[in-house]
């Protein structure tokens, strides 16, 4: 059964360092799990490790973790050949796709050359609950702070847009990314915008920011609004997992 709106739970974790494997779910993963209304069977979760190049040990790891959990996974495969003949299709048969992070740039150019930018928008119209870390968080907002074109942070602009914000990603753990979505905020390259701390994620129903989680204690989530020509950060009210 989908979810009763498009839902997203965007975030700069969802996972922590297993103990038999590399990975296990993490309590924000759980959330958007939570979300997507499972009863009665292994939830279906298609796992995209795009932004990573479709690293075949990544995904060997992905799908152990999927496995510890209970979870019926897939995966979407785009290197060298995508690996399901309809990808709308695939998508929403599912009750949950996540994202892993990577090159948000690179992930958003093999989509559009693939069509799954719009396929994810189907499958999130649809009820599939859409989530993320990192890459896999910036690319559902408008966009944001990348490290895709090097070590010198740039913001990129033109992801998929389902949420018309800007959004800020490992917000406490790199140096460069508070000052330059403030910077981005305060010139309108970005709009408003929406970030969290390593452990921290966003709950969206459509459009709405309904509430901030965080997984690991002090792990916060801000709002960066513009007024004028100035970025005004505010904390906001975190549930703790």
């Amino acid at each position: 059964m989908p979810a009763d709106a498009p839902t997203i739970v965007a975030t700069s974790g969802g996972f922590r360092w297993g103990s038999r494997t590399t990975y296990e779910v993490g309590p924000l993963t759980e959330l958007a799990l939570e979300h997507a209304g499972v009863t009665g069977r292994a939830p279906r979760v298609c796992l995209v490790p795009t932004a990573c190049g479709d690293d075949a040990r990544l995904t060997r790891d992905l799908y152990n973790m999927a496995r510890v959990r209970g979870l019926q996974a897939s995966h979407l495969q785009l290197f060298t050949m995508p690996n399901v003949d309809d990808i709308a299709a695939h998508l929403l048969e599912q009750d949950l796709v996540w994202v892993w992070g990577g090159s948000v740039a690179g992930l958003l150019a093999m989509w559009r050359l693939h069509g799954v930018d719009v396929a994810m928008r189907r499958a999130w119209e649809a009820g599939v609950v859409l989530t993320g870390v990192s890459a896999g968080s910036i690319c559902w907002h408008v966009g944001g702070p990348t490290d895709s074109f090097g070590p010198t942070l740039r913001p990129i602009d033109d992801a998929l847009a389902l949420l018309p914000y800007g959004n800020g990603v490992h917000y406490d753990a790199e140096p460069q990314r508070r000052p330059l979505l403030q910077r981005c905020v305060a010139d309108g390259t970005l709009p408003d915008s929406f970030a969290t701390d390593d452990g921290a994620g966003l709950l969206y129903r459509g459009t709405e920011l309904v509430g901030a989680y965080a997984e690991r204690p002090g792990a916060g989530a801000y709002a960066v609004t513009r007024e004028g020509d100035r970025a005004v950060e505010t904390a906001l009210d975190v549930v703790r997992l």
